[in-house]
This record gives structure tokens, sequence and C-alpha cells, in this order.
């Protein structure tokens, strides 16, 4: 009987759909055909409630793949936001523009004569005190601008050389800048374009550089002072700063050195080498081959730090702090204020708690990635005022100057 009925139920279903029923069909009594339009009816009601179920199952699949997606993109989109927002405000924060500073700046703390040579002394060591600035700006601010009169004065008889990338492509004559005004008083102190496919050319870095211009990067201008840094103490050697640093004393006597910024991690603000050093050619290829660029540092103090390691064969760096020739200071001799501690600068001290507090420190890096944008009294006795009235009064009288304005 079931082989019956589905066999007629085939039947019709043809006859529905072609409209060609066949003989046997068409010789169906009444009572079958009424019983299989309700058997039809009801198997069609049975597919009809199965479907939404299936719907309901696919929809809700969608839906789920729909949400992960939208979570997903809507985080990348955060993310990409907070890093547009953080290069603004820091670049922002760089150099806010003195419309109502005067352009030219009086010599009125003009550099020390350099010392007269000694005939029978020693001459001072070769190699030039660099600046890098990798961004377009040529409004330098405060910082920077204390940063290059503090090592123009603590070195009368080196050259200091500021490099800016935001010059590249301009003619020969500066911006209308009290800064470059100012920085003009000195001369020992240079200012230059910074030509980076120059810069790069016969190291690791050429290549690494041209890709880089092609694709899109959350932290490419730190990364691109890092290269610069390790490319200039390659080709060049002598002394790297970063433009937040106060320099309070000479560092020529220093040769293959950086710096500890914990009993962790090394820091490259500060970098002292001979030209064409085995342990600065290492770092450039480690820079190039473990190259990420969605770490914060790993191409900086993280980099400086692997390869000291294995330049040392140590796996800490409470093991040794000296080895082959190259040396890491103490965190005191250029970073005696921990980053977690940046606010300690704009702190009142004492010329006693000053004295003790940088007696064994060469220079003074003031975590301006930290400390940016927060105001400072400048007629006060915080710590960072203290430092440019005694290392950078030049740049200290026109601070004062826009104090007043505000």
């Amino acid at each position: 009987m079931g082989i019956v009925t589905w066999e007629i139920c085939f039947e019709l279903h043809l006859l529905w759909r072609h409209g060609k029923p066949n003989q046997q069909c068409l010789l169906m009594s009444g009572p079958q055909i009424t019983a299989f339009l309700l058997g039809e009816q009801a198997l069609m009601g049975t597919r009809m409630l199965r479907m939404p179920n299936c719907l309901l199952k696919l929809t809700r699949v969608v839906l789920g793949h729909k949400l992960r997606a939208l979570f997903i993109l809507a985080f990348k989109f955060m993310s990409f936001v907070s890093i547009v927002l953080y290069w603004r405000i820091t670049q922002d924060s760089k150099g806010r523009d003195q419309t109502y500073l005067p352009v030219q700046i009086h010599c009125a703390h003009s550099v020390p004569s350099p010392p007269c040579a000694v005939a029978d002394g020693p001459s001072p060591p070769p190699g030039d005190v660099f600046f890098v600035e990798t961004s377009e700006r040529t409004n330098p601010n405060y910082l920077f601008m204390c940063s290059v009169e503090s090592a123009a004065r603590t070195h009368p008889g080196t050259r200091v050389v500021v490099l800016m990338k935001g010059l590249a492509n301009r003619n020969a004559s500066l911006p209308n800048h009290w800064g470059f005004s100012l920085l003009s008083c000195f001369p020992n102190v240079e200012i230059r374009p910074l030509d980076l496919p120059e810069l790069f050319s016969g190291t690791p870095l050429a290549q690494w550089y041209l890709q880089a211009q092609q694709r899109w990067e959350p932290y490419f201008l730190p990364i691109l002072s890092d290269a610069c840094r390790i490319a200039i103490m390659w080709k060049f050697g002598g002394i790297y700063l970063d433009t937040d640093f106060i320099v309070l004393k000479n560092l020529k006597n220093l040769t293959n050195v950086l710096g500890t910024q914990s009993k962790y991690v090394l820091n490259g603000a500060f970098l002292s080498f001979t030209p064409k050093h085995k342990f600065i050619e290492l770092c450039m290829q480690d820079f190039v081959e473990n190259y990420n660029s969605w770490i914060w540092g790993h191409q900086g103090p993280q980099l400086l730090t692997r390869v000291f390691k294995k330049w040392c064969s140590i796996r800490s760096l409470r093991s040794s702090k000296s080895c082959k020739g190259v040396s890491a200071l103490p965190r005191e001799a250029f970073y005696p204020i921990r980053w977690q501690d940046w606010k300690k600068y704009f702190e009142v001290v004492s010329s006693t708690e000053l004295n003790e507090l940088l007696k064994n420190t060469y220079a003074v890096h003031v975590w301006n990635k930290k400390s940016q944008g927060t105001r400072l009294e400048i007629t006060s006795q915080a710590l960072l005022a203290q430092l440019h009235s005694l290392f950078c009064p030049a740049t200290y009288d026109v601070l004062k100057m826009d104090f007043k304005w505000h």
C-alpha cells in the first residue's frame, strides 16, 4: 500500500510539474486523487514548517559571522583612529607655532669659543654630534632647541649636525623661525636636509626603506628614527642624541657606548660609536631580519638589547655591561629618571637635590613621548626649568618670553 501510494504521489507530482499526466494517473479514482492531494498538502505543510527552522539556523550562523566580522572591523578601525590621534597630538605638541615671537633672536648667550689647541696636547676625538628630525616639521619646539643648544655648549670644538627631513625638498634657505635664528648664534651648529635614500644607500636598510614607503605602518616615524641613528653610526660614527636630551657634560670621551634604560633594556637615545663598527653592522642586520613594525620599541631599545646579549653571549643584562669593546653605561648616566617617573621633571627640587640627582649623569633624557603637552612653569624651581636655565640659557630666555604671553 505504501509503495502504491508513493507511486501515485510521484505520478501526480509529474502531473503538476509538467502538465502531462500518464494513463495511470488518468485512471485514478476520485477518492484516490483526494487522498493523494491531502497527502501532498500534508507533505508541503511539513516542508513549510521545516523551512523556517532551517532559515533560522542559517540566519543565526550568518549573523554570528557578521557580528564577528563587524567586531574585528570595529576594533581595527578604533586602533587606526587611536594611532592617528596619537600622532596628531604628538605633532601638534612638538612644535606649537609661536607666531608672536620674533623671528630674529639676539645672540646674548653665544656659545663659548672653541678651546685653543695645545701643541703637545691630545687632539679631540673625531666625530660629530648628530640630531635627526624624521618628520616634515621645520618649526622645532623648546625641548628640541634646548637639546641642540646644550650639545653645542658642551662640545664647542665639535660640529653639531641637525638633520631635518622637512628641509629635503626646500631650497638652500632655512624657514623663518626663531629656532633657526637662535641656532645660527652657535658657530659649531650645522642644519642640513635629511636625504634618506642617500643615508641608507649601501646598507641593509636601503631595501627596507624602499619597501616601507609602499605600506602603512603604525609607528613608522619612530622606526625611521631608529633606522637613521644606526645608519649614521655605521657610516660616520660620532655621537647620536635624541631631540629630548639635555646635555650636561662633554661626551667625547665615550666611545662604543650606549646607555641602560633599566635592568632589562638598553636604549638608543644616546649612541657613540666609531664608523663601521661590527656591533652596529649586526644592529642593521637584526633590524631587517627580525623586522616587526607593530610592536613599539621592537626596532629600537629591544633591538639593541637583543644584539648586545648576542654580542656578549649573555641572557641577562645583569650578567655583563661591557664586552668586546662595547659598553652599556648604568642608568644614571643618561636616564637618571625612569620613564615611569617622568613627572618628576615638572616637580620643584632644590639645588642640592639637583646636584645629587645629576652627579653621575652625562645627559638627561626627558621622555618627551610621555611629557609632551605638560605645562612647564618656567619661572619655577621645577627640575626641567632649572635644566633649561643652566644648560640652554638662550632657549630659556625665549621660553620666558613665551611664558609672559600666557
